[in-house]
């Protein structure tokens, strides 16, 4: 079928198809990761990252507004970006939304200046594009586009099959402009990425039958009844079904709905927010309602309120038991916000339990195995009664989602201290000085972490050729902050070796960090292995808890 235009309702379409098969190929995108550790996590962020949107799109109906399908597309995929792979594809949206909400139906001439202002866009978002990376594969992409249009192809069919053509086989050519990319035998997993999604897409523009259900047991729409027998059988994590309306008395931008959804995340789960003009709808699963309705009602008055309790045990008791207690608990006195307050990001109990004892006041759960998203970032930042919040993401991959989270803060001073490990998290915290400015103590931490050496011991998931290291399956490996220390077939020999890469004649002091697959004895013997090898420096040795890494290892 040839097509000159499309409607928000094919749209809506195409980007759920994309969605879907995005989720489909996750697990091959996982598998493209440069380094053959167990953690490569790009399909999932990626993934992740589109399902936010894609629930919310899901909840606007079969036949949305193209101003509102682009809201739900830009919002959602904001608040969901996890990772550098999934903030970049959130900006993509946020640049293509940014041209098509305007338009009643989507050319050729608006699909190739939706692409233009997506790359745009992106680029802007990084602070050192790489070429060879999703970003190469979606310039490549408008500049196909442009030069369709500039030759007259207007038939959207063709249009798009051209344009993926040629998406693909910029993608081909990413090893050529990445050279890790070609030692390792594989194309970028962002760009892959992309391409999937630019693959469902045109299957759905092609009318092929593509099932467009997005987990509706997640994101129910407001109006959506519980199955009240199915509940009462699960474990239910959240036992209210609130639903009302906001008929708003002030702005409700792009922000302000990212902080009211992020609000509802953090107090419950299948979360819908959709802003309609001068009403909200919402819908939520919490154990407490009237936090969702003090916070509606800053925002205007509130109508069609409903609330079920799907746990259905002593439903009336419970409604007198809950109305009777806030009827006679007082109201507690804000605490005044303190100057700073700090939230990191760990993986493991050990780890955590460090950071809380040198003062941070707010963990997320997250790292290489689980990125956090924006919104857990921000739902974080809600949660710490401060002015200025440091924020340690000590992982480069959530690096961008935190800065993404620091352009959204509004009411607080947002500071990302750029942490790529652990390691370099706990220097920055433990050099926060109490009488020193929140630009001089910024200023500080930068300077400190730089003087922090990382390696991660961990094992390999394939056999591949890496920094000219020939490494195997199984192989224990040592990786640093610029690439593989160490390999090979011994843990301990393995750990020495990576030591060894990163002590210098400056170095004064090595902490060893075990991981949850560690024992405290094994563990021990390394400390006492480096211990003798370096009698000049101290080496201390802490339970960590982390996963996938058997030992972190910093050198200062």
């Amino acid at each position: 079928m040839a097509y000159q235009e499309i409607d928000a309702k094919l749209f809506s379409k195409m980007f759920l198809a994309g969605a879907k098969n995005l989720e489909n190929q996750k697990e091959y995108i996982n598998e493209l990761n440069v380094f053959p550790v167990p953690d490569g996590d790009t399909g999932t962020n990626m993934t992740m990252t589109i399902m936010s949107a894609a629930r919310e799109v899901s909840g606007l109906g079969d036949d949305p507004g193209m101003a509102a399908l682009c809201k739900a597309i830009s919002s959602g995929s904001l608040r969901g970006a996890r990772g550098n792979s999934g903030v970049i594809l959130s900006q993509l949206f946020r640049g293509f939304t940014k041209v098509i909400q305007n338009a009643d139906k989507i050319d050729a001439a608006v699909l190739t200046e939706s692409c233009e202002k997506a790359v745009e866009t992106a680029y802007k978002a990084v602070m050192k594009p790489k070429e060879g990376t999703i970003l190469t594969v979606a310039r490549g992409i408008a500049e196909k586009a442009r030069e369709l249009l500039d030759d007259g192809v207007t038939d959207l069919e063709e249009f798009a099959g051209r344009i993926l053509e040629h998406g693909r086989y910029v993608l081909s050519q990413t090893p050529e402009l990445l050279p890790v990319l070609k030692q390792a035998g594989v194309v970028d997993s962002g760009g892959q990425g992309l391409i999937e999604v630019l693959s469902g897409a045109y299957d759905a523009l092609l009318g092929k039958e593509i099932d467009f259900s997005i987990n509706p047991a997640a994101a129910p729409g407001p109006s959506a009844k519980p199955n009240m027998e199915a509940q009462a059988e699960a474990d239910i994590k959240y036992g209210y079904c609130t639903e009302f309306i906001i008929l708003l008395n002030k702005t409700f931008n792009i922000k302000t709905e990212m902080d009211f959804k992020a609000y509802l995340e953090s107090i419950g789960d299948s979360i819908v927010c959709v802003c309609d003009g001068e009403v909200v709808k919402v819908h939520v699963h919490t154990n407490d309602p009237g936090l969702a309705i003090q916070k509606g009602l800053k925002y205007g008055q509130l109508s069609n309120m409903k609330i079920d309790n799907m746990r259905l045990e002593h439903q009336e008791k419970l409604f007198k038991a809950a109305e009777k207690e806030a009827a006679a608990a007082p109201a507690k006195p804000a605490e005044p916000p303190k100057k700073a307050g700090f939230i990191a990001i760990s993986a493991g109990d050990g780890l955590s339990e460090i950071f809380q004892s040198i003062g941070v006041d707010h963990i997320i759960e997250g790292g290489q195995t689980m990125n956090p998203s924006t919104a857990d970032i921000l739902s974080a930042v809600d949660q710490v009664n401060a002015e200025n919040v440091f924020l340690f993401p000590n992982n480069k991959n959530i690096i961008l989602a935190a800065r993404q989270a620091a352009e959204l803060t509004t009411e607080k001073n947002l500071l990302v201290i750029p942490t790529k490990t652990i390691p370099q998290g706990i220097t920055a915290m433990i050099n926060y000085m109490e009488g020193s400015t929140v630009d001089e103590n910024e200023e500080t931490m930068i300077r400190e972490i730089e003087k922090v050496k990382t390696g991660q011991v961990t094992y390999a998931v394939r056999d591949t050729v890496i920094d000219d290291k020939e490494i195997r399956k199984d192989d224990y490996m040592g990786v640093g902050d610029n690439g593989i220390l160490a390999n090979g077939a011994d843990l301990d020999t393995v750990v020495l070796e990576t030591t060894d890469a990163m002590v210098d004649g400056e170095s004064e002091l090595i902490s060893v960090y075990y991981g949850s697959d560690v024992t405290a004895e094994a563990a021990e013997a390394v400390r006492a292995k480096l211990a003798g090898r370096y009698p000049d420096l101290d080496v201390e040795l802490q339970y960590g808890g982390q996963p996938i890494y058997y030992y972190l290892i910093s050198v200062e």
